[in-house]
């Protein structure tokens, strides 16, 4: 039987990669993103499209029902997301902090409700949160995204003690700076590797980890940052 997997964010960048890449391995798809670009995407890999967002609890619900209902199952899930707001530490105003915890740890606790009861039942499955460096290694730039995305590192290592003996695995990954968005010479200077990651290669990690080839991996954050984060 062909396993199942649910991409979220998957219209373009980190998220589609992923759904490629599981879709080149055999998984079919259930793909979510708010933009007409995930219904493209769903036709090149044969998967189902649900246009919504991740910050929304009925559009994750929808999600995982039309999986659930076209699939019987579902054996991975990628929780991709956007990106934070940005700004001056204590300028951040309450309500971009709020919907920093909708967009980067809520997404994640949500779907984690929806989806752990049917691993469960199933026995086993495997969830990948896609993450961000700056959970290792905080920086002025992102202080939302930092602060959640570590609060992320602990919700995992929570899911794993409680779930592992499920058949359950959740870990993140932790991408460094990745060619979906411009890099700056600073930044491309600060990498080892000289060169900011492809989607791509996050994406063959993400399948990795969902695979069973990862088996005794969880509640990890794995960084792939090109060796940018030297002290975590």
């Amino acid at each position: 039987m062909e396993p199942v997997a649910i991409v979220t964010a998957a219209s373009r960048g980190i998220g589609a990669a992923c759904a490629r890449e599981l879709a080149r391995r055999g998984y079919r798809l259930a793909l979510l993103s708010r933009s007409a670009g995930v219904e493209a995407l769903a036709a090149e890999t044969g998967g189902l499209a649900v246009r919504g967002r991740v910050e929304d609890p009925s559009d994750l619900r929808r999600l995982v029902e039309a999986a659930v209902g076209r699939h019987g199952r579902i054996d991975a899930v990628v929780v991709n997301t956007g990106h934070a707001a940005k700004g001056e530490l204590l300028d951040i105003a309450d309500e971009a902090w709020h919907d920093g915890l909708d967009l980067l740890l809520l997404s994640v606790v949500r779907m984690a409700r929806l989806v752990t009861p049917i691993m469960v039942r199933q026995g086993g499955g495997a969830f990948v949160n896609v993450s961000s460096f700056a959970a290792k290694s905080p920086g002025p730039a992102f202080p939302v995204s930092a602060t959640l995305r570590a609060a992320l590192g602990s919700f995992v290592k929570l899911h794993a003690q409680r779930y592992a003996h499920d058949g359950i695995r959740m870990n993140n990954v932790l991408p460094g700076w990745i060619d979906t968005s411009p890099v700056t010479a600073e930044a491309r200077a600060a990498i080892p590797a000289g060169r900011p990651g492809s989607p791509e290669e996050l994406a063959r990690v993400v399948a990795f980890l969902v695979s069973a080839d990862a088996s005794y991996v969880n509640g990890q954050s794995l960084l792939v940052d090109g060796g940018l984060v030297t002290s975590a």
